[in-house]
């Protein structure tokens, strides 16, 4: 009988989305993939190991240095890996197939030998640890048949099928499969290499034995028993999570070990939505929608950029105007002419003004405002604030005095380390619709010299309240700042204070004024703008001509379509449909924001384990959702309903835990963190 040709198989790649470039990570002068190839050598059954590589560029590297380390290397389909072995196979002739992975560099060949073995005794097609895993996770050791893998390659349809080679034969009742077990359970240890801190548990474990690489995993084990120091960081996370994640959540993981809180905005946390399991980065977008980095479409009924695209995602002809522009040029020495149109329109718009000063992010507006109000109001520097206004140290300085300050003010929980503690007795806090508050911290800081609030985000102005203040500013010679960078061109072509006929001394615009492009204004009146030539204020960036372009023709389409009034009466028509959502299923709930920007919640110990359910089984209908909405144009009736009719399925299962109390039961994962303060 003709001796059988056992195949070793190593997959591998440099391209790794949470660690590329691991397979060849060294460790005392020798790669990742070579220790694995060595080690793997000392098999005693195997016939030949070649180590399977994508066939694309982003691999070349690695097929080089594989060649000349005299590595056996067969170059195959990228994503189909499925594909890739069984032609390395076919190439190779091989009659029993031995998958390994290259992440898995501390493979025991005596364990190999012990899977093969039992293939060779027992009539089956498939022999694993990993059905049943009581092995390390890193220790996988998969053999079968040629046969068995030429029938999965033909058959397989599904994406899974073909990125992980032996799914479909586990899957499939086709086949005659056998799992091995250790005599303990050992699987909640990680010895697989995923990220920066698995291959630091390696690199310890190697210079520990070095120069010995051939040592038994059981030696391993009583060793990391015995030294707690080798003991790998990551040993509790779930066993094949690569398997599970997406590649999001993947990127997320390595994100988390180069950037602080893992990304640079704080609304996009994955664990303030939906934590293991948020897509967290997209590939394009368009109009309400968005895709994620593995080609999946989802409908943006959330923050839709945090609420910069009132004309949708890659507007056509914003876009094009912008690209238009920046072909001539997107930064010289000269200015660019935009700044200067842009400033008209928006004086134009709101001719109670005379000057303009354009930022580009809503934070540096804010301190820019902040900046020449005080210069304008000489001695009097102290600020009264209600409302978000960023992040900048004048703000947060409000909670040096009580860490719970800004509480009220859409974040809670903001930490003041950091800020200078001489700013403490500088910004006085006062709630929206409380003007006993506000008369109050005047009469006790005679030298307030700045009021900035917002118009309204969760409340509805009583009692002419923004009237009151405005008569308050003008009697005590206070400067009046509306900050509408959240509120403006939502109601109104420009700032909501048109709508109350309420007009400040100031006022910030910012996120929708560029329709996804960085663009922010600061308008006000001559008198107290021209101050800011007189105090330092000046950035690089603010002189670039993507921002000014993008929001010049933002502004023309919003004229012309009334984008205002389009998104105000959608967000009119869900509000309504959630309140007779919530009425038919006895769930008490409160609507917040303004129409075009609404948010709910529901009344319940449980608010925030519920918003986790939605946004948990939105996203799994194919809906980037949660309690939140902020509305574009493109947003039609047909999507709304569907939407609609998706969160009608899952408010009716909340009412069934608000019932029975058991809504940790349906989350897949833990509760997200607490968002941004609504009106409860």
């Amino acid at each position: 009988m003709k001796k059988q040709n056992i195949l070793a198989i190593i997959q591998a790649r440099v391209d790794s989305v949470r660690f590329p470039g691991k397979v060849l990570k060294k460790v005392k002068k020798l790669s990742i993939i070579e220790i694995l190839h060595k080690r793997l050598a000392k098999s005693k059954m195997i016939s030949k190991i070649v180590v399977a590589i994508p066939s694309d560029k982003s691999n070349q590297k690695l097929g080089l240095f594989l060649k000349n380390k005299k590595i056996k290397v067969f170059k195959g389909n990228k994503g189909n890996v499925l594909h890739r072995y069984y032609s390395a196979a076919k190439k190779f002739d091989a009659d029993i197939i031995i998958r390994i992975t290259g992440d898995c560099p501390l493979v025991d060949a005596n364990l190999v030998d012990h899977a093969i073995n039992i293939y060779q005794t027992k009539k089956c097609d498939y022999v694993s640890n990993t059905i049943l895993p009581t092995f390390p996770d890193g220790l996988d050791v998969e053999v079968f048949s040629f046969k068995a893998l030429k029938l999965a390659n033909k058959l397989a349809k599904t994406q899974d099928d073909k990125e992980h080679v032996t799914t479909y034969i586990k899957n499939s009742k086709k086949f005659q499969k056998i799992n091995f077990k250790h005599t303990k359970d050992y699987s909640k240890e990680n010895w697989t290499i995923d990220e920066q801190v698995d291959y630091d548990f390696f690199k310890k474990i190697i210079e520990f034995y070095s120069p010995n690489i051939y040592f038994s995993w059981l030696n391993l084990y009583k060793q990391i028993k015995k030294n707690k120091y080798l003991k790998n960081k990551n040993s509790l996370k779930i066993r094949d999570e690569g398997f599970r994640m997406q590649s999001g959540q993947k990127l997320w993981r390595r994100a988390k070990t180069i950037i602080p809180g893992g990304n640079m905005f704080l609304s996009k946390r994955e664990d303030r939505i939906l934590p293991n399991f948020w897509p967290n980065y997209y590939s394009k977008a368009k109009g309400c929608y968005v895709w994620d980095l593995d080609g999946k479409k989802y409908t943006d009924m959330s923050l839709m950029g945090v609420g910069t695209n009132i004309l949708g995602y890659s507007n056509a002809k914003v876009d094009n105007f912008v690209i238009d522009n920046i072909k001539k040029g997107n930064m010289s020495s000269l200015n660019c002419p935009e700044e200067v149109l842009l400033s008209e329109k928006l004086l134009e718009l709101h001719p109670w003004f005379q000057m303009v000063k354009l930022t580009r992010t809503g934070g540096e507006a804010n301190a820019v405002a902040v900046r020449i109000a005080r210069a304008a109001s000489k001695n009097k520097h102290k600020v009264a604030i209600c409302g978000y206004h960023g992040w900048h140290d004048w703000y947060v300085a409000a909670n040096l005095k009580n860490k719970k300050n800004l509480n009220s003010h859409l974040l809670s929980g903001i930490d003041s380390l950091g800020i200078p503690k001489k700013l403490r007795d500088t910004i006085f806090t006062f709630e929206y619709n409380r003007i006993d508050q506000l008369k109050k911290i005047i009469s006790q800081n005679p030298d307030i010299g700045i009021i900035k609030m917002e118009v309204s985000r969760n409340e509805l102005p009583k009692n002419n309240f923004l009237k009151k203040i405005r008569q308050i500013a003008t009697k005590k010679n206070i400067i009046l700042i509306f900050d509408e960078c959240t509120s403006g061109f939502r109601e109104t072509l420009g700032g909501l204070h048109k709508k109350y006929k309420v007009y400040p001394d100031m006022a910030i615009f910012g996120k929708a004024l560029g329709n996804g492009y960085a663009i922010n204004a600061i308008l006000g009146k001559k008198e107290i703008m021209r101050f800011a030539e007189k105090t330092f204020i000046s950035s690089t960036f603010w002189s670039e001509r993507s921002g000014p372009s993008a929001a010049l023709k933002t502004l023309e389409i919003m004229e012309k379509t009334k984008s205002w009034k389009l998104i105000t009466k959608k967000g009119i028509y869900i509000r309504n449909k959630w309140k007779k959502m919530a009425k038919k299923y006895n769930l008490k709930i409160s609507i917040s924001g303004l129409p075009a920007l609404s948010t709910f919640n529901i009344k319940s110990k449980q608010n925030i384990a519920y918003k986790t359910l939605i946004t948990q089984e939105m996203l799994k209908s194919g809906y980037l959702a949660s309690n939140s909405i902020y509305l574009c144009v493109n947003h039609t009736k047909e999507i709304i309903d569907k939407y609609l009719m998706n969160l009608n399925r899952i408010f009716k299962t909340i009412k069934d835990c608000e019932k029975n109390n058991n809504i940790l039961n349906y989350l897949d994962g833990p509760v997200c963190k607490t968002h941004f303060k609504r009106l409860n």
